[in-house]
């Protein structure tokens, strides 16, 4: 879990995470925030950023042609059932206050 720490005029900072690298991917990091003239951290904050954006991206295109796909069955289903007339009119529904 994130912690959160106070400032020196007690405003909370933001949150902050401890990541374990193998060597390789730190170097390549280190490669990358030099060559974006940014600091490790801040690259890593960016990446971490890019790819939690692609990820939702890649989740809500999931769900959507899920949902569109149930949409379309229900709707078939729906279809392929029988018409029947009504008997009679639908009859109102009464609400009735509660008196106090």
């Amino acid at each position: 879990m994130a912690t959160r720490q106070n400032s020196t005029n007690g405003k909370p900072k933001s949150p902050r995470i401890q990541v374990v690298l193998p060597e390789l991917i730190c170097e390549k990091l280190t490669i990358l925030a030099d060559n974006e003239s940014r600091t490790v951290s801040n690259m890593a904050k960016v990446l971490i950023q890019e790819g939690i954006k692609k990820y939702f991206q890649k989740e809500s295109k999931s769900m959507f042609s899920e949902n569109n796909l149930n949409t379309n069955k229900f709707r078939d289903e729906l279809e392929k059932q029988n018409v029947r007339r009504l008997k009679r009119p639908p009859q109102r529904i009464k609400y009735y206050k509660k008196s106090d």
